[in-house]
């Protein structure tokens, strides 16, 4: 199903397309709001930006100098090189352990690999821990924003789900009873976990330690209580020195959700006495990602969520019409090289207005990318037959003065007197949810030519 389609679905429910366009700008303004109580914020962006630069092109030297500052600290370096290699990777620490359940926290490598998916195929348990992902483990949904994974459900339906499956008083959705529930839930899974996961927001080469932020300190209980520690950190995660984390940690939260700081900003040093951690690093395309001219600053990104808090496109389709776990502006221009056939269309689901390039703390030239992966699907035959003739068509009359004056007449004509049907079909989608704007009776140009003799 093609992003159109997908959107044409979430759009059928008027309301709640309405309210995630509302909640979503909510959380931008937010951020705009934090932006302005830092003077610094431009160098700070500026600053953010060239480390990852830097680092991404040198980051051969800093993986092997992340690799032996870890395992100078005692932990367990894994390397994977695409999913099904980080699956079997954590499925094998778990498996030598004799561990048959996972409490895990948010990690969207995990998602991009499908790993709970594999891990429950092969016997093992996962118990989704942070609290959104809970809601969606629980509906059998996949997360529609890398931030706010359940952004696209209302209390009411969270009241109805846990009603359902944590026997929940009945009609009760109020925000805190529903939380203290799936908190209550949550309890006991993570005193009886032997092994807990996480993400990797920056992963230190200079110390070989790693931090995880949250808001909600799910990650701290599992970690703290289980005995094996896995994180899976993309190769794209990496920082240069300690020193750095200062630049990024007051610019990650502030980005993402408006906030100062998250509330848990946790540092992994060294396993405790008794206790293992285990950090798989993976590439899945990434390398490949590094290498294409144009695009290889996506990988600068620190999954903020940003993009898609400001994009139109976004904010009123919803994110599952992506049909990947990284969706919006960011997820448009990382996609096609993981599959061009599947996500083609994506880098057209965008109006290329820059507000994404805008908020982006890292400063990705995000809709820039979009316009190129446009230039690169078209040129590889990507696009229906549809778009592709109405390009061409659209090229010759924009190359020839003449022909675009008689098609600017023959346009004015038929929308004033053409029947219905020749005027809203399905090549002309902007006519699908709009009335197409009443014609002038002459264009610019002719009344230019008219009327010049008497300036």
């Amino acid at each position: 199903m093609s992003h159109a389609e997908a959107s044409d679905i979430f759009l059928k429910n008027a309301d709640r397309a309405q309210w995630h366009d509302q909640a979503l700008w909510f959380v931008r303004q937010k951020r705009d709001l934090q932006k302005g109580h830092i003077p610094e914020w431009e160098q700070l962006r500026n600053h953010a930006s060239a480390i990852k630069e830097h680092t991404l092109s040198q980051l051969d030297h800093y993986l092997k100098e992340f690799e032996k500052n870890a395992l100078q600290n005692g932990i367990k370096i894994h390397w994977a090189t695409d999913a099904q290699e980080h699956n079997e990777i954590v499925r094998g620490i778990l498996k030598k352990a004799k561990i048959q359940k996972l409490v895990k926290s948010k990690s969207m490598l995990t998602e991009e690999c499908h790993l709970n998916t594999y891990l429950e195929k092969h016997g093992i348990k996962v118990i989704e821990s942070d609290l959104g992902e809970r809601i969606l483990q629980l509906d059998h949904q996949e997360p529609s924003h890398i931030v706010m994974p359940a952004i696209h459900m209302k209390r009411r339906e969270v009241g109805e789900l846990f009603e359902k499956e944590l026997s929940t008083e009945p009609g009760n959705d109020d925000p805190q009873y529903l939380t203290n529930a799936a908190r209550n839930s949550l309890r006991g899974h993570f005193v009886k976990a032997e092994a807990a996961m996480t993400g990797v927001n920056f992963g230190i080469a200079e110390t070989g330690g790693f931090v995880v932020c949250t808001n909600e300190g799910n990650a701290d209980m599992g970690v703290h209580h289980a005995k094996i520690h896995i994180a899976s950190m993309g190769i794209e995660k990496l920082i240069p020195k300690k020193d750095h984390l200062a630049i990024y940690i007051r610019l990650l939260a502030r980005s993402a959700t408006g906030q100062p700081i998250t509330t848990y900003t946790s540092h992994f040093q060294k396993p405790e006495k008794g206790k293992e951690i285990h950090v798989v690093i993976v590439d899945n395309g990434r390398s490949e990602h590094l290498g294409k001219k144009e695009f290889w600053t996506a990988l600068k990104c620190i999954r903020c969520g940003a993009c898609m808090n400001t994009c139109p496109v976004y904010r009123r389709s919803g994110g599952h019409s992506y049909n990947y776990t990284i969706p919006g502006p960011i997820g448009s221009i990382l996609t096609p090289r993981i599959d061009m056939n599947k996500h083609a269309d994506l880098p057209f689901a965008s109006s290329l207005c820059g507000s994404c390039s805008d908020v982006c703390p890292v400063k990705i030239n995000i809709h820039e990318q979009l316009y190129q992966w446009r230039q690169e699907v078209t040129a590889q035959g990507k696009i229906s037959w549809e778009k592709e003739a109405l390009l061409k068509i659209t090229s010759r009359v924009l190359a020839n003065p003449r022909l675009f004056q008689r098609a600017g007449k023959m346009a004015r004509f038929v929308l004033k007197h053409a029947p219905r049907f020749l005027v809203y079909h399905r090549l002309n989608p902007w006519g699908k949810a709009r009335e197409m704007p009443t014609p002038p009776d002459q264009s610019f140009q002719e009344w230019y030519n008219k009327n010049r003799r008497n300036t």
